[in-house]
């Protein structure tokens, strides 16, 4: 198993690099013609938009196929890179139990004696977490810089399933790997989704939100406003995921990385075999390095009250427990929750209303959550206390069969 670190490129000796580049130019197609993706058209844009010790924090791309980025040719791959400032090239290595063949020792090498960092990415289902979980630990052996868990609808009302990938996977990987989830970005459209396992202790620690705006139908203001307002809860750092595909326009593309500027995370941009010379061209402008003047973000945290249901009641339920709270994780806001946040609200000195506004989730987000043993033998107390009141049983909370508000980006894209 590698050791848990958060490493960037570090210093190779040379022979070990033209070793490892060679083999990787050998195992690879050659470059294929094609546009130099706007060279020449723009500054260069340093490879890293922010400081920072993680991957998360350099501007990256994505590659779902690296026979079709570039024709699979790495030198050409880096020179690429280089011009457009992507810092962090994100590769796919999995497809649900499956290992992908093109993430390899040999490409991660040649990547990281060209000065990117390679995370490495699968795509999960929760059908076979432990196989998932090996397939994922299998990437960070070849010497992938970070994880990311692409998980999508296949994966809603599954907290016992993704509770086993992370336990399978943090066992293997160490329990400080770089690890992130990259999901659904309209949080409260998916009630049923278990980000507050994905998220919640040993599991994921960064924030990867697919926030393509155009494929939404909004804008990209909108996708910035609506994504941030749910995911700040979760407590990670938040690195907005962009879309070349789908022919966004430059002026959107410009527009969304000044809207990450104002944020403070550098973008990572979908994906690589569907990004055209022009947009290339904007990834690398470093006029769209500048936040965006007179912009304020709004810090307001949605509001939970009777009646809620969903994941976000669960996280809300976790934090009560943790805050000594006597509570059924349900996923449900009835009577008892309105009773444990009445309590919670008196001794913080909150305004006493039983609903979950800004200033109480501020104060339950300063307290550690209880975790839900969803995938136990025997579910937690709490779990059990969920469950024996209705027909549901202990391995998920009351709102697990919720059904989705909308697919935002589209159902389970197996990319």
């Amino acid at each position: 198993m590698r050791p848990a670190t958060t490493r960037g490129p570090r210093p190779r000796p040379l022979l070990l690099v033209l070793l490892v580049a060679l083999a990787a130019l050998v195992a690879l197609p050659a470059l294929a013609a094609g546009e130099t993706g706007g060279a020449g058209e723009v500054e260069t844009a340093p490879a890293s938009l922010a400081p920072g010790g993680a991957p998360f924090d350099r501007q990256g791309m994505w590659i779902w196929y690296v026979s079709r980025s570039e024709g699979g040719s790495v030198p050409a791959i880096v020179a690429r890179a280089k011009k457009a400032g992507i810092g962090t090239v994100y590769i796919k290595a999995g497809d649900g139990a499956g290992v992908w063949r093109q993430f390899s020792r040999g490409l991660v090498g040649a990547l990281h004696a060209g000065g990117r960092d390679v995370c490495a990415w699968q795509f999960v289902y929760g059908d076979s977490p432990v196989a998932e979980a090996r397939v994922g630990a299998a990437a960070v052996e070849k010497g992938a810089d970070c994880l990311v868990i692409d998980a999508e609808s296949e994966y809603e009302g599954k907290y016992a399933a993704a509770e086993r990938y992370l336990l399978a996977l943090r066992a293997r990987i160490g329990a400080g790997f770089p690890l992130s989830l990259a999901g659904f970005p309209y949080v409260d459209y998916h009630p049923a989704f278990p980000y507050s396992v994905f998220f919640g202790p040993g599991g994921a620690t960064y924030n990867q939100p697919q926030m393509y705006w155009k494929a939404i139908g909004t804008s990209v203001r909108a996708v910035y406003e609506h994504t941030y307002l749910f995911n700040r809860l979760w407590g990670h750092p938040v690195y907005p995921i962009g879309q070349t595909y789908e022919g966004p326009g430059n002026g959107s593309l410009l527009r969304f990385r000044r809207f990450a500027a104002s944020y403070g995370s550098p973008p990572s941009w979908w994906d690589w075999q569907e990004t055209s010379g022009r947009e290339w061209g904007a990834l690398g402008a470093t006029a769209a390095m500048r936040p965006l003047a007179g912009y304020t973000q709004d810090l307001t945290q949605p509001l939970l009250k009777r009646g809620s249901r969903g994941d976000l009641v669960v996280w809300a339920q976790e934090h009560l427990l943790g805050a000594g709270e006597s509570i059924p994780v349900t996923g449900l806001y009835g009577r008892q929750t309105v009773a444990a946040v009445r309590d919670f609200q008196v001794t913080h000195g909150l305004p006493v209303d039983g609903a979950v506004g800004t200033a109480t989730w501020q104060a339950l987000l300063n307290v550690a959550p209880s975790p839900v043993r969803w995938s136990g033998v025997r579910a937690s107390a709490a779990a059990s206390s969920a469950s024996s009141s209705a027909t549901a049983p202990p391995h998920r909370p009351l709102s697990a069969p919720l059904p989705a508000r909308a697919y935002e980006i589209g159902r389970g894209s197996a990319r």
